[in-house]
Formats: structure tokens, C-alpha cells, sequence
């Protein structure tokens, strides 16, 4: 039988009027450290998001959202923050901010593959 793994993972949102509260669930964020794991997956559905705010730059938001992505990767483009380890980007990525870009509170959980879960609660919360 195998060993199930704790993991971290937060709802990435777009809140395009952060005085209103409204938010849509764009990405998820999943760190575990025993499959030394730190991943984001996201979607930018541009007909929900021009229904719930016309106004904003979908070109922008797409920037936001890949920076997420090259901080997990760990890429150049990822800066300084990009090149901290695993446990520390993922706390930076997931530290309260009131941009157009938020994310959810920290939930944990344990499973067996952490890409696996990642797929899972990408379906189940953003789709």
C-alpha cells in the first residue's frame, strides 16, 4: 500500500472589484514537500471573466497568472522569488494581497500523487 503525502494547495482568484468580494475561481496552487512538488495549473476563461467585469485587461491578468507559474518552476522569469526553495514560494504565492489576483486560504490534505490531485481539484474548483 502506498504512503500518502501531506499537501498544501489555495484557490487562485480573480477579483476584479476588490471592493465588492466577487471573486472566480481561475487556478489552483499545490505544494507537497515529500514528492518535492510545486505546481499551478489555471485557466483563463475570458467569456466568464468579460461577463463578470467587462472592463479588465485579460492580457494582464494572463501575465499575473504566469508569473505564478514561472515562481513554482523556479524559472528565470520567476526572479528572485523564483529561485527560493519550494516551502518558501509557495508561503510567497500564497500570502494575502489585495490585487486583481488573489488567492484563497491554505488547505491540506494527504494523497498519493500530488499531480494527480492537482488535476482533481483544478476539475472540481475551477471547471
Amino acid at each position: 500500500m502506498q504512503e500518502k503525502h501531506l499537501f498544501e494547495y489555495a484557490v487562485i482568484r480573480l477579483v476584479p472589484r476588490v471592493e465588492r468580494e466577487e471573486f472566480l475561481n481561475t487556478g489552483v496552487i499545490l505544494y507537497c514537500a515529500a514528492e518535492n512538488f510545486l505546481q499551478v495549473k489555471f485557466s483563463v476563461n475570458k467569456a466568464r471573466i468579460e461577463a463578470m467585469a467587462p472592463v479588465q485587461d485579460i492580457e494582464e491578468i494572463e501575465m499575473r497568472l504566469e508569473i505564478f507559474d514561472q515562481i513554482c518552476r523556479g524559472s528565470e522569469e520567476g526572479g528572485s522569488i523564483g529561485r527560493l526553495p519550494l516551502a518558501s514560494r509557495f508561503r510567497w504565492l500564497t500570502a494575502t494581497r489585495s490585487t486583481i489576483v488573489q488567492v484563497s486560504p491554505v488547505h491540506p490534505g494527504l494523497c498519493l500523487d500530488a499531480r494527480e490531485t492537482l488535476e482533481k481539484l483544478f476539475e472540481e474548483l475551477v471547471r
